[in-house]
């Protein structure tokens, strides 16, 4: 009889995470001379690693778990789903659940979005959104409008096409041969403002430059892509009430499609499903991903409406067809996953909640305005992004070299609470359902590993 495979030892799989493994972000000369947290089980808001050390899920496993790790609802879903079947295409054929989450999404999605398209994850699904907002002219005998308006810092994924929309030179300047041409205009950093104005008086003058794009390029410009109400990757950065509506206004002028990615910002974490609606803002199409099944499974969806579904309908000889997809596109467990968390939204009245925990978090937060070496703090929902700086009368911030917010991950860590920083920007995205209590204690860590680093 043959015996079992012997459990792997944890120094086994630390030395074999390190043999075999390539980590994304992730400078892995440093990550083989140091000992890597390797998480074995997570229950709630808490993480287990190998070793049995629990730790404060303080990042959501970075932006994605809603609800809290091992939700009964979810797993539930999903072995249920799995007794069914686990996979079966949409090309050609169809299955239950992604119809049933399709027609869920349209029912909570702003007001004027009608189709659903899905894929794996966030940099397809702005994939898909550019493809589709460059076919639609095309169909419109418009082929001229084949540009793409983005903003400064903004970041829309790793794909080719969504690096194309990025602004972050750190992390897509070293691709740029193999980048199409695209407009860009500068995006709100009242913090650092560029015009060294003030917000309200300035009128949201940085909008200035992406007016005047959209008014001189507009025959030239097929969409313009935003994240609407913050910048995350960016490091939290928050645009001022009325830049989005003011957005779509110019877009509806000028017949330039806008395209919102909700990867990071949807599906509850602004206090609002999804964060246009802050604004009663509808997009022409809108990308989700990230917390779309709870943190559970990789699924995306790029939603758009009726006219832009429309003007791909056509007889087979017209070749009208969006030639797209994915071999996962609609998996059923992804999609049961997703249903099982919007259930857990209705059932629990949870975006009322998440707005009752965000002015809970930023009364938490309000001390930290006074620390030392606390620049700005920048919160929407349950999103908080807290700028380090060297000399907070100057602004003078730390160079990144410097690896301050890395300095308070660290010490977090060592207090039990996991968290990734944006270069020294630290962040602060914990799931949902987090307690008020346990709230409390995260900000505590949070302070005192400021305080140390």
């Amino acid at each position: 009889m043959k015996k079992p495979a012997k459990k792997p030892t944890p120094q086994r799989l630390e030395a074999e995470d390190k043999k075999f493994l390539w980590h994304p972000f992730t400078q892995m000369q440093e990550w083989e001379s140091e000992t890597p947290v390797i998480i074995r089980e997570g229950q709630g808001v808490y993480l287990t690693d190998i070793h049995g050390q629990h730790y404060l899920d303080g990042t959501s496993s970075i932006w994605l778990n809603l609800h809290g790790h091992r939700r009964r609802e979810i797993d539930r879903a999903i072995t249920a789903q799995l007794n069914r079947i686990a996979h079966s295409t949409l090309l050609g054929l169809s299955n239950i659940p992604s119809i049933e989450l399709a027609r869920e999404l349209i029912a909570i999605a702003p007001k004027g979005l009608k189709r659903v398209f899905y894929s794996d994850n966030g940099s397809t699904a702005v994939e898909i959104a550019l493809k589709m907002a460059l076919q639609f002219w095309q169909l419109k005998s418009r082929p001229r409008k084949n540009k793409v308006l983005h903003f400064v810092n903004a970041y829309h994924g790793d794909t080719v096409g969504s690096m194309s929309v990025g602004g972050m030179d750190i992390f897509h300047k070293r691709f740029a041969p193999f980048l199409f041409d695209t407009a860009e205009a500068q995006y709100p950093y009242c913090y650092r403002c560029p015009l060294s104005l003030t917000y309200p008086e300035c009128q949201i003058a940085c909008l200035d430059e992406a007016a005047q794009i959209i008014r001189q390029h507009h025959s030239r410009l097929a969409a313009l892509i935003l994240e609407p109400g913050i910048q995350a990757a960016a490091g939290m950065l928050i645009s001022p009430p009325g830049f989005l509506k003011r957005i779509r206004q110019l877009c509806d002028q000028y017949e330039v499609l806008l395209i919102l990615d909700e990867v990071a910002t949807g599906f509850g974490r602004t206090g609002k499903m999804f964060a246009c609606q802050h604004e009663g803002v509808t997009p022409d199409l809108m990308t989700v991903a990230k917390g779309l099944t709870g943190g559970y499974l990789p699924l995306a969806a790029t939603l758009t409406t009726a006219e832009i579904y429309n003007t791909f309908l056509g007889k087979y000889s017209e070749f009208k067809t969006f030639f797209h997809g994915h071999s996962y596109t609609g998996n059923p467990l992804g999609c049961a996953a997703a249903l099982a968390s919007l259930r857990i939204f209705k059932k629990q009245k949870l975006l009322s909640r998440i707005r009752v925990k965000s002015r809970h978090l930023a009364r938490l937060l309000r001390p930290f305005s006074g620390m030392e070496h606390v620049g700005e703090i920048r919160q929407i929902g349950l999103m908080v992004g807290i700028e380090l700086v060297r000399d907070r009368a100057e602004k003078k911030p730390y160079l990144l070299t410097e690896r301050k917010g890395l300095e308070v991950a660290h010490e977090a860590r060592k207090r039990g609470m996991l968290i990734r920083p944006l270069g020294n920007v630290v962040v602060f995205m914990p799931p949902l359902v987090t307690s008020k209590r346990l709230l409390e204690r995260m900000i505590r860590i949070l302070r005192e590993s400021i305080l140390q680093a």
